[in-house]
């Protein structure tokens, strides 16, 4: 089971391993968050067509949908898992990317060890990596993951498989070495660390903030607020011009928008078509990373596009 919208590796692994995908659909009208009533749904269906479901994959923060999700909504899901004994794979590499004071993140273990009905029952496997979140070194590959009440001889079958290809390059060793464990608080690096490590994170927050601010003051484009990771992922409303054009030229309405966005602006967004999304929604994937300065400009042309845009297809 993976989340619609998601990370599109998920669905392009289950595809070439052979597997069956079940999407389970994140509530954009609530914040991107999780039912669990959603869960039972999608899981009885599945029985239905003689699929038996092994895993479910959780991103928290989302990607692409940058929600943060709550202690309720996490236990919730690692209840589910639990209960009908599929393995959870928790997604967090975006864990110290966290924007809201009162979203804090919280991790599917720190659930599982404080929750008496799951500490001994919940099979779970946690990732974490260096490409991503605040360090953002995506040259970088490096990362791990953490198995916790999983089988030992799972255990070692993984092992094995890790083992089969060799060890990462080194950049990516230090780089992970460095995530777990930073600079020694007495250390001569630790006065310039936090200050960078500061201002970095304060950007992502005041730029989270200006992203969903500009974007929702555009007519016809909604998004909800980015409280973790580094992406916003709003809606859009097209005129039925721009529908019909779009299926002339066999592409989706999103994909059509944002080779136009790219044309008139040099704006690269990704459709939302590409990771999944509720039948008639339109919308698109963009990030906060670039300067203050660089984003300002980008919402002014986000703005004067897709006025042009629909005026053109109206």
């Amino acid at each position: 089971m993976i989340p619609i919208p998601q990370y599109p590796i998920y669905s392009a692994l289950i595809t070439l391993l052979g597997g069956r995908q079940v999407g389970y659909e994140l509530d954009e009208g609530k914040g991107w968050t999780i039912s669990r009533k959603d869960l039972e749904k999608r899981l009885d269906i599945s029985k239905g067509e003689d699929m038996n479901i092994k895993a479910l994959a959780m991103i928290n923060p989302g990607n692409p949908t940058g929600q943060v999700l709550s202690y309720e909504a996490v236990r919730e899901i690692c209840g589910f898992c639990a209960d009908n004994n599929i393995v959870l794979l928790s997604d967090e590499v975006y864990q110290r990317n966290v924007y809201s004071e009162d979203r804090p993140f919280v991790s599917a273990k720190k659930v599982a060890v404080e929750c008496d009905e799951l500490r001994d029952r919940l099979q779970l496997i946690s990732f974490h990596s260096t490409s991503k979140g605040l360090i953002g070194e995506c040259g970088r590959r490096g990362g791990y993951m953490e198995t916790y009440n999983i089988d030992q001889y799972v255990q070692a079958q993984l092992y094995k498989l890790a083992s089969a290809g060799l060890c990462s390059g080194v950049n990516g060793q230090i780089m992970t070495s460095l995530m777990v464990k930073g600079p020694d608080e007495k250390g001569e690096s630790w006065d310039l660390f936090r200050e960078e490590e500061g201002q970095i994170m304060e950007g992502l927050k005041r730029r989270s903030a200006m992203v969903t601010k500009g974007l929702n003051a555009i007519p016809g484009i909604a998004c909800e607020p980015a409280s973790g990771a580094m992406y916003a992922f709003p809606s859009i409303e097209l005129p039925p011009g721009a529908h019909a054009e779009a299926a002339k030229r066999n592409k989706t309405p999103d994909t059509m928008y944002a080779i136009s966005l790219l044309e008139e602006t040099g704006i690269c967004v990704v459709p939302a078509s590409g990771f999944g999304q509720k039948k008639g929604r339109i919308g698109f994937r963009t990030t906060f990373l670039p300067k203050d300065d660089v984003m300002e400009k980008a919402i002014g042309e986000f703005e004067r596009h897709h006025k042009m845009f629909c005026e053109k297809w109206a």
